[in-house]
């Protein structure tokens, strides 16, 4: 029985190379850190560029969707996203009867992806030669390495004239017109930037119907009479933020994640990078991929699809943002409360309705839940790299829920924008598991890859 199971072991480990030669390291052609790290050099780099967050959620659904494509046709038991994704058809196809080493093609499509949809194409070359090394050093052969990279280039490139049709070109140069109309977005304190990506909800989207298919609860009219209810909301965030508790500042700043925050020194103006709260939700998926040792083909998985939620959300969130253009908390407790107020977190560019984390934080755990299950404990260590100390986290939601009302502590958002933000995220993310199928069994991923 024994030897039997040890039989079984090597043929699916072989399986799970998608015809990496015999005579190599075959665990090292599976081992999925080699993909983590990949991720995280992409949001390395986008940090260095100031992707904002509409845009870095767009490169990491590209760059992860095209690394699902590359590694999809070594695992039978999943299946293409191809006439699951808007207009995403006729994908490249391995050779029959040729063998492959399908992680080594999926980094490849990645990064080729990745390199293409930043500015810094440098970073990543520099890093590129690292990561193709591994598969020389464990003795992959030569004709299966070429053959591979070459299938890996031919996905990018059907993945990159796919992103070149969804409306991104399109929006670029295009500027906001502010309106001084009561209740409506003004450019914030202190560099009073301009808004950033009004034209978003032209982008075509992953999975949704439309950018307003999920199209939130009109906010409370404008209103700074003191019965008002916009006026009770105000003034929330204004005691709120006046009497902060240490615990609630922490999870304000744990959950910050403005790429480019300004800072005034005398007549000196610097910014500082951060990371996107998509980002911040990317390598969520890399600690819960990490601590269920998911395969290679799962932590791809696991990236694609909480990648597409993500993107999808900003759309979604994004469309409301410029339609209902709402005023910030700073804007209007400055001007009708209190002018030397200041929210602990600087104010983002862009209108205050709904919230972006609330949204995309939602609808990120979602997706979540359903590849690792609702009762899914890990330690966040996303902030060690600016300076904050891990969190810790009994489930997705959890951490979802204290994303959003973060906004709420941090001085930047009235609280219907957390609470329908967090409803429009759970419409997205619903959505987006039920319209995308990985698996070939009829079952959903929680049933099939439930974490005990």
């Amino acid at each position: 029985m024994k030897s039997t199971f040890t039989s079984l072991f090597v043929f699916i480990l072989l399986l799970a190379v998608g015809g990496c030669q015999k005579k190599t390291d075959a665990a090292t052609l599976a081992n999925p850190d080699v993909m983590h790290t990949s991720v995280r050099k992409l949001t390395d780099v986008m940090v260095h560029d100031v992707f904002s967050p509409p845009v870095a959620s767009r490169v990491y659904a590209y760059a992860n969707i095209a690394a699902y494509e590359a590694l999809v046709p070594g695992y039978p038991n999943y299946q293409s996203l191809a006439g699951q994704l808007k207009n995403l058809k006729n994908l490249p196809k391995p050779d029959p009867g040729q063998a492959y080493c399908y992680p080594l093609a999926s980094l490849r499509a990645f990064l080729t992806v990745g390199r293409t949809l930043t500015f810094s194409g440098d970073l990543v070359d520099e890093f590129e030669p690292q990561v193709y090394q591994k598969y020389k050093d464990a003795g992959l052969d030569e004709e299966v390495y070429n053959r591979s990279m070459a299938f890996g280039d031919s996905i990018g490139k059907k993945i990159m004239e796919w992103a070149d049709q969804d409306g991104y070109r399109e929006t670029r140069g295009r500027r906001y017109t502010v309106v001084n109309n009561p209740g409506k977005w003004q450019p914030t304190p202190p560099a009073y930037m301009d808004a950033i990506e009004p034209f978003w909800f032209k982008i075509r989207p992953f999975v949704l119907d439309s950018c307003s298919q999920f199209k939130p609860a009109v906010p409370s009219t404008f209103d700074v009479r003191k019965e008002s209810d916009f006026y009770k909301e105000v003034m929330q965030v204004y005691e709120t933020g006046n009497a902060l508790t240490t615990e609630q500042k922490v999870i304000a700043s744990f959950w910050d994640c403005n790429p480019f925050v300004m800072h005034n020194t005398g007549h000196v103006m610097y910014a500082t990078k951060k990371i996107s709260p998509g980002g911040h939700w990317i390598n969520i998926a890399a600690v819960a991929s990490k601590k269920a040792k998911a395969d290679f083909m799962k932590s791809v998985e696991t990236y694609a699809l909480v990648s597409i939620a993500l993107a999808d959300g900003f759309i979604s969130c994004w469309d409301e943002k410029y339609r209902s253009a709402r005023i910030r908390p700073e804007t209007v407790i400055n001007n009708h409360i209190d002018k030397d107020w200041a929210p602990l977190l600087q104010t983002p560019p862009f209108p205050e309705y709904p919230s972006g984390h609330s949204v995309i934080s939602t609808a990120a755990a979602v997706t979540l839940t359903s590849l690792y299950g609702d009762k899914f404990a890990y330690s966040d260590s996303t902030e060690v790299a600016f300076g904050l100390a891990p969190r810790q986290f009994t489930s997705f939601n959890q951490a979802a829920e204290e994303a959003a009302i973060s906004r709420l502590y941090g001085g930047i958002h009235y609280m219907p924008a957390i609470t329908n933000g967090q409803t429009e995220g759970q419409q997205v993310g619903d959505f987006v598991i039920s319209k995308i199928k990985t698996r070939k069994s009829a079952k959903k991923p929680a049933q099939v890859a439930q974490v005990k």
